[in-house]
């Protein structure tokens, strides 16, 4: 079995970062692990860490490792079990005209217009407003596994990107932004339905879709997604969330 250890998982090391202000709950420090070097970390092996409760931006793995704080849960979708909910039918039916590509990981400067405008009404203040075309570069358009952008256009205009991993064992949303000003459209639902009907039609079981902070606004809308697994004690098992 030594042969094992020369697999590129287990030639991972990982670290704890200092301490640094929680994104999520304003009164908390947050630390997390990280897994390096972000070289061996393949599709296959992001898979393992990603049932393991880890996620990426750009090219930097982790998962929340806080002294204290055990918040953050590692949620997935069921494709097999998930039925969509009447608000959810009704955001398919408003979004049908919309023309959905999978793309490269490519700079077009439209995705980067988008992008600005979405973290400018949605994020204002955060940082993330003021990213140049480098930094969208690496936050987005990096990555060691395989990804693609799902890009959905309106009468031949972007109106919404998701960078999407695609695991063994599932899909991973990584990240979406969209046109701020058609609110009425549900966007962001969108985005989720369409990553588990993608899942669904390539025979994927899983749609991860990051973390469950039931303190946490942001991460409201995860519960709309039913039935809702999570990482807990090493074990995935059904999230009872309201």
């Amino acid at each position: 079995m030594s042969f094992a250890r020369d697999l590129p998982i287990f030639r991972l090391q990982f670290y704890l970062t200092a301490s640094y202000p929680c994104s999520y709950l304003s009164d908390r420090q947050a630390r997390s692990q990280v897994a390096a070097p972000g070289s061996l970390i393949d599709t296959g092996v992001y898979s393992e860490l990603v049932r393991l409760g880890f996620r990426r931006s750009g090219q930097h793995v982790y998962r929340p490792r806080c002294d204290t704080c055990r918040a953050c849960i590692a949620a997935r979708v069921p494709v097999a079990e998930f039925t969509p909910n009447r608000a959810q039918r009704r955001c398919q039916t408003r979004n049908a005209d919309l023309e959905l590509r999978l793309l490269p990981l490519v700079f077009d400067e439209s995705h980067y217009r988008l992008y600005r405008r979405y973290q400018s009404a949605r994020h204002p203040g955060g940082g993330m407003d003021q990213d140049d075309r480098a930094q969208f570069k690496g936050f987005l358009l990096q990555s060691q596994v395989d990804s693609v952008l799902a890009e959905f256009s309106l009468a031949g205009e972007v109106v919404m990107v998701a960078l999407v991993d695609k695991l063994l064992d599932g899909l991973s949303a990584v990240y979406t932004f969209f046109d701020p000003d058609l609110h009425k459209r549900s966007l962001g639902a969108f985005g989720v339905l369409t990553q588990i009907r993608l899942a669904r039609e390539i025979g994927l079981p899983y749609v991860y879709l990051g973390y469950w902070i039931g303190a946490c606004g942001k991460m409201a809308y995860k519960r709309d997604y039913r039935p809702l697994e999570g990482l807990i004690d090493g074990r995935w098992q059904k999230l009872e969330v309201t």
